[in-house]
């Protein structure tokens, strides 16, 4: 099944969601998307643009660095950061970074009333889906 129509099967399955993307944080390209509403061209791409710089952006990696430098760790290419959760006045966005392709980020979108942990409990749950459909 292609990318598009699993983001379309799932969209329903997370509570209250809105819109699902999928973005290579190496590159900043949206991979695919799928909303409820319509969104301005500007906004979808500047959400890939911000996704790769919530993940991959020079504090982030500067921070990693620390943590496996403090830790005797070789930098190996592994991300500490896995999912990050951005509560705005409006909407819960929920960032998931892929198991089998780290450099994949699933950006699940769901209104403020849902409730945060079934949404998140859904969110990766599907992400085996999205992984396998890329």
């Amino acid at each position: 099944m292609s990318l598009e129509n699993t983001l379309g099967q799932i969209v329903g399955t997370v509570p209250e969601c809105v819109a699902i993307g999928y973005v290579d944080a190496a590159s900043g390209m949206l991979l695919g998307m799928r909303t409820v509403d319509s969104h301005p061209r500007e906004v979808i791409d500047l959400v890939a643009a911000a996704t790769a710089d919530l993940f991959n952006g020079p504090n982030v990696s500067m921070i990693e660095s620390l943590f496996k430098r403090a830790r005797g760790l070789q930098s190996d290419g592994h991300h500490y950061f896995q999912e990050l959760i951005v509560n705005s006045d409006n909407l819960i966005h929920v960032f998931l970074r892929g198991k089998q392709t780290p450099d994949y980020i699933a950006v699940f979108v769901c209104r403020r009333t849902a409730n945060l942990g079934m949404a998140l409990t859904k969110a990766r749950m599907a992400m085996p889906q999205i992984e396998a459909a890329v």
